[in-house]
């Protein structure tokens, strides 16, 4: 990690920036719907589909929040029944190197 010459040694409530994004991704599933979502716009049954181990509750929590954060943008359709797609905004798509970095340490490490 390049040192900016900030630091998270003495971690207070809010003072660090690496908390701070831990608090916006911070459920079990995000890296894993962004994953999902770089590839293009996906519905919501898609979505359930390609995270093995996710259930329906957690995905819509995490959906949301996502959401609230404005990582990815929900689009709904006036169709019967309803269709929503879920796509990454501009902020979620710059996690891709982040991902990718993760991916590669985990081909690594674990």
């Amino acid at each position: 990690m390049e040192n900016t010459g900030e630091s998270c040694q003495i971690i207070t409530e809010n003072s660090c920036p690496i908390r701070e994004v831990l608090e916006i991704l911070g459920g079990k599933w995000a890296f894993s719907i962004i994953y999902a979502l770089l590839y293009g716009k996906k519905r919501f049954k898609e979505l359930e589909r390609s995270i093995e181990g996710i259930n329906t509750r957690m995905l819509v929590k995490e959906l949301k929040s996502m959401e609230k954060n404005k990582i990815l943008i929900r689009e709904a359709f006036p169709t019967i029944p309803p269709t929503v797609e879920y796509s990454l905004t501009d902020k979620g798509r710059k996690l891709e190197p982040v991902l990718a970095e993760l991916y590669k340490w985990g081909k690594e490490y674990v």
